[in-house]
């Protein structure tokens, strides 16, 4: 054992670690103390960097709270919430594809009757959603519940505006039959910026990015004896889709919004989900 240097300040941190530390967080933290240490020395990083480093992790853990969740956020806009997520969710071919969870999910949104309307506020243009929910060989899985939430009209989460939107507005959730179909009315989504206001915001406006999202409707679906999918679909020719502040966007996961009858509603949107077994 010997003091902490430039050269052996890894071997050093790592080997303070005890005996009894579980391999998987040895492993871990080996691996991250070993990049950090050779991303410091790779940039020579100054002592006044290392501070604005420090103040601006203090000031993210500062702005976050119940409603509103900074280091997600900042784990979304550098690619990591992304490449967890595909590390995670690899599946064969013809499966949905996931993408990102996003900060502004709720826990026990109500269960709908098919085809009813989330969206509660009255705004915005109302699309049909509708498709299937299947397995790898086309075959529709019955009781697959599917959590939807999206955007108002004006581009915020209920969660983002409560005392103004209604609890619970563009939530719900649907049960399949039998048939494995679904149906539900929402409105056509609009691109949004996530919160810029915070330290995030201010990094992408240092690098030159927008904080702006694409349309899209999220989906959370999960059925006995499937794997969950958590995804979006994103509506076709939106001006972000190439340049998601968050990465998620992947080419099967976009959509066309079609006109619709205009009696019901002005827009209908299909998608058809396919899940894969749970592993064992």
């Amino acid at each position: 054992m010997s003091y902490l240097t430039e050269e052996t300040s890894v071997d050093v941190v790592n080997g303070r670690m005890g005996e009894e530390t579980s391999p998987r967080l040895r492993q871990i933290m080996s691996s991250l103390v070993s990049h950090l240490h050779d991303f410091i020395r790779d940039v020579e990083l100054t002592e006044a960097e290392w501070e604005v480093a420090i103040d601006f992790l203090t000031r993210t853990g500062q702005i976050c709270s119940g409603n509103r969740q900074e280091f997600i956020l900042l784990s979304d806009t550098l690619g990591v919430s992304m490449l967890v997520d595909a590390i995670n969710n690899r599946a064969p071919t013809g499966a949905t594809e996931t993408t990102v969870f996003g900060p502004f999910h709720v826990d026990g949104a109500p269960e709908r009757e098919m085809g009813a309307n989330i969206s509660l506020d009255g705004k915005g243009e109302i699309c049909l959603y509708q498709g299937r929910v299947l397995d790898l060989d086309g075959n529709p899985i019955k009781d697959a519940l599917i959590d939807v939430w999206s955007d108002n009209e004006d581009g915020f989460y209920d969660v983002q505006q409560p005392g103004i939107q209604p609890p619970f507005n563009n939530r719900g959730a649907f049960r399949t039959g039998a048939d494995g179909r679904y149906a539900f009315r929402g409105i056509k989504p609009v691109s949004y910026p996530i919160p810029d206001d915070g330290p995030v915001g201010k990094m992408l406006a240092a690098l030159g990015r927008h904080p702006w999202r694409p349309a899209h409707m999220h989906f959370m679906v999960t059925a006995p004896g499937y794997r969950r999918v958590i995804t979006h679909i994103f509506a076709a020719g939106d001006q972000y889709l190439v340049s998601d502040a968050v990465f998620g966007v992947k080419q099967s996961l976009i959509v066309s919004f079609e006109p619709a009858d205009g009696v019901n509603e002005a827009w209908h949107a299909d998608y058809d989900f396919v899940l894969c077994p749970a592993q064992p």
